[in-house]
């Protein structure tokens, strides 16, 4: 499968740039998906640069290009300090995360990612991990539900969603995309249907593969991993992901909270290299439609 198939990389120029790549340089590529940012990072480095790169979806090892340069890693990049640490690979001089779903995962009905597709209720990028999204619609309480709808989903109508879940599960359960469309039929928009299941399926992928907390472990983890003046670049495609990361950014933490030392004093960790996120030109945009949403943002290690 080519990389233009499983998935075309988003400002793929304005990643390597913001990476300010040396040839002998280490660097991580913690999604590595279709290999499209890893295989431009490598075209940039010389015979002695090295990358490592993170997947924990195994569909990933058939992008691997044939080059020694590069260490693959199939685990959640929430083990990058861990990783780096038992390889040797410390410190490095940049971090790339492109937080996007795939292409492919997304067109891959077995994986249960798109709304558009049958197939079971599933969501689980690793699929050796326990929690699947029917998981979450069948045993999550009233209240949880609540919270990851409208948390991860901003779904408007999320109280009467939550109510017509319950009520299926109690007859039966819903463990497969179309059953659960089904059950929630009565509070889909006419004409905005796709919008709304996009919403309501991009909760329960998030909730189901911890995202959030991975993100806030990759950011954290981020500033011992980093050497001086190593570049951080995450592109994101969602407003609490860019709202943690812009926060990180800014304070050294996910919270947005500013710290001082004991001269009172701000800590700060990271200098940011884009005030304001860079997002796709309208060429790229017509291109690929799901880079829409993207914001990149990118800082360089005090």
């Amino acid at each position: 499968m080519t990389t233009e198939v499983y998935h075309l990389p988003v400002m793929l120029n304005e990643c390597i740039q913001g990476l300010k790549i040396k040839e002998d340089g280490l660097y991580v590529d913690v999604t590595f998906g279709g290999g499209g940012h890893s295989k431009e990072i490598l075209k940039h480095l010389g015979p002695k640069g090295k990358l490592y790169a993170f997947d924990q979806d195994l569909d990933a090892l058939g992008n691997l290009p044939d080059d020694d340069r590069l260490v693959f890693i199939n685990h959640n990049f929430k083990y990058i300090k861990q990783f780096l640490q038992y390889l040797k690979a410390l410190p490095v001089d940049g971090i790339l995360a492109d937080l996007g779903i795939s292409s492919h995962q997304i067109n891959e009905a077995d994986k249960g990612f798109a709304h558009r597709l049958g197939g079971d209720l599933d969501m689980r990028m690793d699929r050796k991990s326990g929690l699947k999204a029917s998981d979450v619609v069948n045993t999550y309480s009233e209240k949880e539900l609540l919270r990851v709808f409208n948390t991860y989903g901003e779904v408007r109508n999320a109280y009467k969603l939550v109510l017509l879940i319950i009520a299926k599960r109690k007859i039966n359960p819903v463990t497969t995309i179309d059953e659960f469309k089904d059950a929630i039929r009565n509070c889909i928009p006419g004409k905005e249907e796709s919008k709304y299941l996009s919403q309501v399926f991009q909760a329960l992928r998030i909730e189901v593969n911890e995202e959030m907390k991975a993100l806030e472990s990759l950011l954290e983890n981020s500033a011992s991993v980093l050497e001086k003046g190593g570049r951080l670049v995450v592109m994101s495609y969602h407003s609490l992901e860019d709202r943690m990361v812009k926060n990180f950014i800014n304070s050294g933490n996910v919270a947005g909270e500013v710290e001082k030392d004991f001269f009172g004093n701000k800590t700060e960790l990271f200098k940011s290299l884009t005030k304001k996120p860079i997002i796709p030109s309208d060429e790229e945009i017509d291109r690929n439609r799901r880079s829409r949403s993207a914001k990149l943002r990118i800082a360089e290690k005090i």
